[in-house]
């Protein structure tokens, strides 16, 4: 192993010990380092990160920008190592992130969703419980799919009725509190779960009829083939509105009731940015700009902030679950 794969190894050892899992990075960065070295270099040079970046050619300005950004990091840690190395600076291939507008479901859509998967074909009866189960629960909560899909059993207090998140993004855990409804679905789903596959193989809360956890891969598969049923997608098409679209359904749904029940939004977005696991409140911000509907009602507050806050002092906080 080069001395160069070597540096890759640590470099990805350091930064997963600090909390980033780095799922799609590893491989990249492979093959920048098998990039460099079929140049016949043995250090980062920031001419070779740009030819590395910037393929292939044809592709969006931002895919080279994402490329870079993950050279960057990697190069400031093998500059420690080998003083030849080019820190790459921050000018080059200059590209401005922007969000996708959120798609926001209906609660007709979601409703529609959470059907075509309890039709779902299934041997025990299992595979349709599962998917409605956790659509459904990501719905009502907002959480991020691989939280979901990575819950055990031991993290679903249903006498509680709290969820655990155990090193979510950024390796932050959390508390999800739920709706006393939500309790009652995952019950019914656990006592499924039990009976159909009463030796599973993985302690998860939600498992594959194998008895296996389930999936990111299985979960976004699933998604895409029942949106494409239901009419959210055409039949073959590969983009469209996106699972993890309901987490942002829950934040704007939030949002615009706090709008409309007439609370202080700055009092109250930190509850909000804490409850979905935002590792900035400026994250959770984001929101209020994000979708006309949240723009005009934000526009409105500022015009009649005296209306605002009479009606504010009329109401009690609504809630987040």
């Amino acid at each position: 192993m080069s001395a160069l794969q070597t540096a890759l190894g640590e470099y990805l050892a350091v930064r997963r010990s600090l909390g980033f899992k780095l799922r799609y990075e590893a491989l990249p960065l492979l093959d920048f380092v098998r990039s460099v070295e079929q140049s016949g270099a043995s250090f980062i040079t920031a001419d070779l990160a740009l030819q590395w970046a910037t393929q292939p050619r044809d592709c969006q300005p931002a895919n080279w920008a994402r490329r870079l950004s993950m050279i960057r990091p990697f190069a400031r840690y093998c500059a420690g190592l080998d003083s030849r190395t080019q820190i790459l600076p921050v000018g080059l291939l200059p590209h401005r992130f922007h969000r996708k507008r959120p798609y926001i479901y209906s609660d007709e859509e979601v409703s529609q969703l959470m059907q075509a998967a309890r039709e779902l074909p299934s041997r025990t009866g299992l595979r349709a419980a599962t998917y409605s189960t956790l659509f459904g629960l990501l719905a009502v909560t907002g959480m991020r799919v691989g939280e979901a899909v990575g819950l055990d059993r031991e993290d679903v207090d249903l006498q509680q009725g709290v969820l655990t998140i155990r090193l979510g993004k950024f390796g932050k855990s959390r508390l999800v509190p739920i709706h006393t409804s939500t309790r009652d679905a995952l019950e019914t789903y656990a006592r499924i779960r039990d009976y159909t596959c009463p030796h599973p193989t993985s302690h998860s809360f939600f498992i594959f009829e194998s008895g296996d956890r389930i999936t990111n891969r299985g979960v976004d598969y699933m998604f895409v083939r029942l949106s494409r049923r239901i009419g959210l997608r055409g039949p073959t098409d590969s983009r469209g509105p996106r699972l993890h679209d309901l987490r942002h359904t829950f934040a704007v749904r939030t949002l615009l009731g706090w709008h409309q029940a007439g609370v202080e939004l700055e009092r109250y977005l930190p509850r909000l940015s804490t409850y979905l696991g935002h590792a900035n409140v400026t994250d959770t911000y984001w929101y209020l700009t994000g979708t006309p509907e949240l723009l005009r009602l934000a526009a409105l507050r500022l015009e009649s902030p005296k209306e605002h806050n009479s009606h504010e002092n009329q109401q009690q906080f609504p809630g987040i679950a």
